[in-house]
């Protein structure tokens, strides 16, 4: 069965190897989604740029965060209204304050890995 690719944006996208992001960012891409990341810092993981800026420009379907609770505040506003169908709490980025605000939106999440989510094909 062919997966259907989902256009994922990975928020606290790293250019470190080492970083989970990271391992994400090229993961996502061998399963053959398309991948926009965000970052703090400009840079590059294979073929996907990583930028600083936000933009609605893309029909996204998931957000997958790699930023901890803390990082997350100043990206509500675009979090929720970036017409994403749902958004993946990676390990030590749950936040109940997000998960409330998601929920008044009907945006889906959940509290996973995206690398295991990927491993046993149920991304």
């Amino acid at each position: 069965m062919e997966q259907i690719s989902k256009v994922t944006l990975v928020m606290g996208a790293s250019e470190n190897p080492e970083r989970y992001s990271n391992k994400a960012i090229v993961r996502l891409r061998q399963h053959g989604h398309e991948v926009l990341a965000f970052g703090m810092r400009h840079g590059q993981v294979n073929d996907v740029v990583i930028s600083n800026e936000l933009t609605k420009d893309k029909n996204i379907h998931t957000i997958t965060l790699y930023l901890n609770p803390g990082r997350q505040k100043p990206f509500y506003d675009f979090i929720l209204h970036s017409n994403a169908k749902r958004v993946i709490f990676n390990p030590g980025t749950e936040n109940h304050e997000l998960e409330r605000m998601l929920e008044e939106h009907d945006i889906a999440y959940t509290e996973a890995c995206t690398l295991v989510l990927l491993s046993i094909g149920d991304y």
